[in-house]
């Protein structure tokens, strides 16, 4: 990393957590070189559907505690 990236880097990580995640989530849109539009259609109802789910109580929420426990498990 140059020292002008290092620089950057130390400076937002003193921003408060909701401004490092918009900062991360623009950079990594920045990186995203696909401007295809059929696949941010698909990703917006994949949303869309995930969201009504959660809404309709079809799908339950679980604490991310238990959540990162199942994954450690699937993955050893």
């Amino acid at each position: 990393m140059t020292r002008e990236a290092n620089e950057l880097l130390k400076r937002a990580m003193t921003l408060p957590i909701t401004e490092r995640a918009e900062l991360a989530g623009s950079l990594i849109e920045s990186l995203d070189s696909s401007k295809d539009k059929s696949v941010r259609a698909a990703w917006d109802a994949e949303i869309a559907r995930r969201m009504e789910e959660l809404d309709s109580g079809k799908v339950k929420p679980i604490p991310i505690e238990q959540a990162r426990r199942r994954l450690s498990s699937a993955i050893k």
